[in-house]
C-alpha cells in the first residue's frame, strides 16, 4: 500500500512540477510578448528635399498615413522647427507632407533631431563655402589633367558613386531606403570626406586659397573642409542621439525621422550601436 501510494505521490509531484514548468514558460513568453509590444518603433525614411515626379509630398504623405506614426522628427534644429510651425521655410517634401499628415491626425506630435544651429556653426567656422568650393577646385584640376593617377582615381571614384545615387534617386522610394543603397550611400561620403581629403591635404593649391570666416579670420580651403569632414560624424552622431533621447521619453510609440537619405544609412547604423534595447527599427514597405 505505502509503494502504490509513493507511486501516485510520485506521479502527483511529476504532474505538478511539469505544470510549474510550463506556466513559467507561458509567463516568460507572456512577458516577452508584452515587452516586445511595448518597445519603441522607429521608421528611418530617407527622403530627396525637392518635389520630382517620382517623389514629392503625396507620396510621402502617403507612406506616413501607412505607418501611421505617433511623433515625426523633422531634419531641423530648434529654430527650424519652429519656422515650420509659423510657416516660414515651407518648401521641402518633408515638412509639406508632414503638415498634411498632421491636419488629419491633429494629435501627432513633431520634433527636431538635428545638431542645433547646424548652419551658424558650420559658416561661423568656415567649413561653408570652403566644402563646396574645395569640391569645385579639385573638379577644375581634373579637367586640366592636374591631377596625379591615383587622384584621378578617387574623384572618379567620387563621381560615379554619386551619379549611381542619382540614377537610383529617380526611382520610387523603396529604392534609395534599403540596405543596398545605404551601401552605397556610405561609400559615397567616405569617398566625399575622407578620400577627397587625401586629394586636398596632398595639394599646396588648398592651401593658397582662403575664404573669410563671419569674424573676419580666413580659413584655408584645406583647414575648412577637414573640418567639414569631421563634422559629418559629429551631426550625424548627434542627429542618432536625439533620435534616441526622443525614444526612451515616448516609450511604446511609432516615430518616423525624416532625413536626407545620404544620411540615412549613418543613422541607422548609431542607432543599432547605442540602443538599449528599448527600441526597434524597421522600414515604411514591410
Amino acid at each position: 500500500m505505502f509503494v502504490k501510494n509513493g507511486f501516485y505521490l510520485y506521479l502527483a509531484l511529476s504532474i505538478m512540477i511539469k505544470m510549474k514548468h510550463t506556466l513559467t514558460a507561458f509567463l516568460l513568453l507572456l512577458t516577452g510578448f508584452f515587452f516586445s509590444q511595448s518597445k519603441t518603433e522607429i521608421y528611418v525614411i530617407g527622403n530627396i528635399h525637392d518635389s520630382v515626379p517620382n517623389y514629392h509630398p503625396k507620396i510621402l504623405f502617403d507612406i506616413l498615413d501607412k505607418v501611421k506614426p505617433d511623433i515625426i522628427l523633422h531634419e531641423v534644429d530648434t529654430q527650424g522647427m519652429k519656422d515650420y510651425e509659423n510657416g516660414i521655410k515651407i518648401t521641402e517634401n518633408e515638412i509639406k507632407a508632414s503638415n498634411a499628415y498632421l491636419k488629419k491626425y491633429p494629435k501627432t506630435l513633431r520634433f527636431p533631431f538635428d545638431f542645433e544651429g547646424r548652419n551658424q556653426y558650420r559658416k561661423d567656422r568656415g567649413m561653408v563655402p570652403t566644402d563646396n568650393l574645395s569640391v569645385m577646385l579639385i573638379d577644375s584640376l581634373y579637367k586640366a589633367k592636374k591631377l596625379t593617377s591615383s587622384e584621378m582615381k578617387i574623384y572618379e571614384n567620387f563621381t560615379n558613386l554619386t551619379k549611381d545615387l542619382m540614377k537610383i534617386a529617380e526611382l520610387s522610394p523603396e529604392n534609395f531606403n534599403n540596405a543596398s543603397t545605404d551601401e552605397i550611400s556610405g561609400k559615397r561620403q567616405n569617398a566625399q570626406y575622407s578620400e577627397l581629403l587625401k586629394i586636398i591635404e596632398a595639394r599646396s593649391e588648398f592651401t593658397k586659397r582662403f575664404v573669410v570666416k563671419p569674424n573676419g579670420e580666413k580659413i584655408s580651403y584645406r583647414d575648412g573642409f577637414k573640418l567639414m569632414s569631421g563634422f559629418w560624424d559629429l551631426r550625424n552622431q548627434t542627429m542618432a542621439k536625439n533620435i534616441s533621447k526622443i525614444a526612451a521619453t515616448h516609450p511604446g510609440k511609432k516615430i518616423v525621422v525624416l532625413t536626407g537619405f545620404l544620411h540615412r544609412y549613418y543613422i541607422l547604423k548609431e542607432l543599432k550601436r547605442i540602443n538599449n534595447g528599448t527600441y526597434v527599427t524597421k522600414e515604411f514597405y514591410d
